[in-house]
């Protein structure tokens, strides 16, 4: 099999949408009830970091404006400081967590979640990132600040999600400007292994959780129980209003310890990515039917996790194997061909976990080398491809 073309962008000043983000930086030491919703404040973009100001400790690679095309030749970092034009921010703690904020793909900005500090930052090219937040998380075993996502409603309300674990549970929190993370879903199952969960927008105007069995193998077909499944929610962290069941959470069941769950751009489409005991695993989700048959899987068990699903393309990042790969979609969401690699860890990435989608052709994402990998002097790293479809490449069994 033989690798895909290579694709990546330099990413330049952040979003008007994003300048907005940085004028507080809110964090919370216990774990109060939901409370009621409040109008988010109108934030002076005034806070935005200087891009004059971004250095080696985070700012990423070199220079601003789009390179013509993919780099053929980089040196490797130095300390923080990273050459390829895709880095937006080095020097972090492992990210599986990643939201990429609003924008047209030409200025890609993006929330990544260290995964063991809890820390939330704003990352962009040559500035130094921003920290968001700060949630208290239990960052053993696989738990931690493992998803990250807008509101449905970003716009208007500016508001962000996480999907944390705590000594006590796992939950949802939501992430208001000026104010501290509140709950608003708390008690999902939380064991000494299976935390790791997932959390994006479905695009329709509900949040997408997919959760892990916190080490109970009876937990996904347990209908009392939020271990195991694909839920959908609203920022108030209650049932969306047309999920299949009035009143529930549960979109799907049957999931093990899902890496990433991810809906296309028009939300006509929900996938979900799990590892197995037996295989690396991708579903096609559908509502109010259990997870049956995968849409693909991969015995060889490459570390399936996030996903972005562009119109023509399915793809997903493996955390394992060090690389991304992609699957050729029909107008009807069904696979057309078999996965191609790109990506590589020879690139210089090395283990890809967090995936986001900006644009059709832009995504965000995450690096993993500090956990089990081998990281470089300017891990873990936030960088930005390119996922439009190319020609050429080799297909993987």
């Amino acid at each position: 099999m033989s690798g895909m073309p290579r694709g990546s962008r330099v990413l330049a000043a952040s979003t008007a949408a994003a300048a907005l983000l940085l004028s507080s930086c809110a964090s919370f030491t216990d774990q109060p009830a939901p409370g009621n919703w409040s109008e988010a404040p109108q934030l002076s973009p005034q806070a935005a970091p200087d891009p004059q100001e971004g250095g080696a400790g985070g700012g990423g690679g070199q220079g601003g404006g789009a390179p013509s095309g993919p780099q053929t030749s980089v040196p490797p970092p130095d300390g923080c400081k990273d050459f390829h034009d895709s880095v937006l921010a080095t020097c972090l703690d492992t990210l599986m967590a990643v939201a990429a904020l609003p924008g047209d793909g030409t200025n890609p900005t993006a929330l990544v979640g260290e995964r063991t500090t809890g820390r939330v930052l704003l990352v962009r090219k040559d500035a130094e990132p921003a920290v968001f937040a700060t949630i208290p998380v239990d960052g053993t075993g696989d738990g931690g600040l493992t998803g990250l996502a807008l509101s449905p409603t970003y716009a208007e309300d500016q508001l962000v999600f996480a999907y944390v674990t705590t000594p006590t549970d796992n939950r949802v929190v939501r992430i208001a400007p000026g104010d501290t993370p509140k709950p608003v879903l708390t008690g999902i199952p939380r064991g000494t292994t299976g935390n790791r969960g997932s959390l994006a927008n479905d695009h329709r105007g509900a949040l997408l959780l997919a959760t892990g069995t916190a080490g109970s193998p009876t937990a996904a077909a347990d209908p009392a129980s939020l271990a195991g499944k694909v839920l959908r929610l609203t920022g108030e962290g209650k049932p969306a209003a047309d999920n299949p069941t009035p009143g529930s959470l549960v979109l799907a069941a049957g999931l093990v310890s899902p890496g990433g769950v991810c809906a296309s751009l028009d939300g006509s489409r929900t996938w979900v990515t799990d590892r197995t005991p037996t295989a690396d695993v991708i579903y096609k989700v559908e509502a109010g039917k259990p997870l049956g048959t995968p849409a693909w899987k991969w015995t060889d068990r490459p570390g399936v996790a996030g996903c972005a699903a562009t119109s023509q393309l399915l793809w997903v990042a493996m955390s394992t194997a060090g690389h991304l790969q992609s699957l050729p979609q029909a107008p009807d969401g069904s696979f057309t061909g078999k996965p191609v690699i790109s990506f590589a860890d020879t690139e210089g990435y090395g283990r890809v976990d967090g995936l986001d989608l900006m644009t059709d052709q832009v995504a965000v994402a995450g690096t993993v080398n500090k956990r089990g990998g081998t990281p470089v002097s300017s891990d873990d790293r936030a960088v930005a491809i390119l996922v439009q479809p190319q020609a050429g490449g080799g297909g993987v069994d």
